[in-house]
């Protein structure tokens, strides 16, 4: 049984300032302009997004993204920096979500038909949860185009039940690594984009999406991934600038903790 479409829908964006590999990276600017707020802006277009909430930390190293959020009036949460699970629970019940969109502040030029297209095929079927980026292994999108949607129901039993760094740290871990507890499905293309890399996470990758913004991005036009991709093989020597750098590796602090956690 699919979904019902009336079903409020969230986007919460996590978002915080201690990176460790590119401190600071969501507000840093292109064109005078902090990338957090593109990326809000882009959300916003997505048209199975029925609000938007950015859930930071309340570390004192935050406050300057609570400061950006009150200055641009966008709505925002703070909680645990490293709960995100629960940073995302409390968020989603501030809301009142039925459907919960997840994604994170280093994939600012994110696609709205992606994120749509990700929504629909959550609504349109009957998964607990549906991502178009984990698990990672055979992923066809490129990152930086992340989206993962989950019922309000999981995200409550995941935050009642998981207990690993890795699962409260990446938040929904949980789903997609208990395949007996929740239905889970990944959303992939007829093609495989992820040679790609879109995502921001070091310096490499923000001399990349800069480059991307001030070549695409105008008043009145939200440019799409192929776009991106377009202008990408268009111009060889700026996709190469970050091409060599592992996927995924942000996750290997939190997986390593597991170890000396019992369960």
């Amino acid at each position: 049984m699919a979904v019902e479409s009336k079903l409020k829908t969230v986007a919460i964006i996590q978002a915080r300032m201690n990176s460790s590999r590119l401190p600071g990276k969501v507000l840093m600017q292109v064109k005078n302009k902090p990338l957090l707020l593109y990326m809000y802006e882009r959300v916003i277009a997505a048209k199975e997004i029925d609000e938007i909430i950015i859930a930071t930390s309340n570390e004192k190293n935050d406050e300057e993204i609570v400061e950006f959020c009150k200055s641009n009036q966008i709505p925002y949460t703070c909680g645990s920096l490293s709960d995100v699970l629960d940073r995302y629970y409390h968020a989603a019940k501030m809301t009142k979500a039925r459907i919960i969109v997840r994604l994170t502040g280093d994939c600012p030029i994110i696609d709205p038909n992606v994120i749509d297209s990700v929504v629909g095929a959550y609504k349109n079927n009957n998964y607990d949860f549906v991502a178009n980026t984990a698990p990672p292994e055979g992923v066809t999108y490129p990152e930086g185009m992340d989206v993962e949607v989950f019922s309000m129901q999981a995200l409550e039993r995941a935050h009642n039940e998981a207990k690993k760094p890795s699962e409260r740290e990446h938040v929904t871990f949980y789903f997609w690594k208990n395949l007996k507890k929740f239905k889970c499905f990944r959303a992939d293309l007829t093609y495989n984009l992820s040679s790609y890399r879109l995502t921001l996470d070091y310096k490499e990758d923000f001399v990349v999406i800069s480059k991307i913004i001030e070549a695409l991005d105008t008043k009145h036009l939200i440019f799409s991934m192929s776009e991106i991709l377009k202008f990408l093989d268009q111009n060889p020597k700026i996709n190469e600038i970050n091409s060599n750098i592992e996927s995924f590796s942000g996750w290997t602090p939190s997986l390593v903790k597991d170890l000396d956690t019992k369960t």
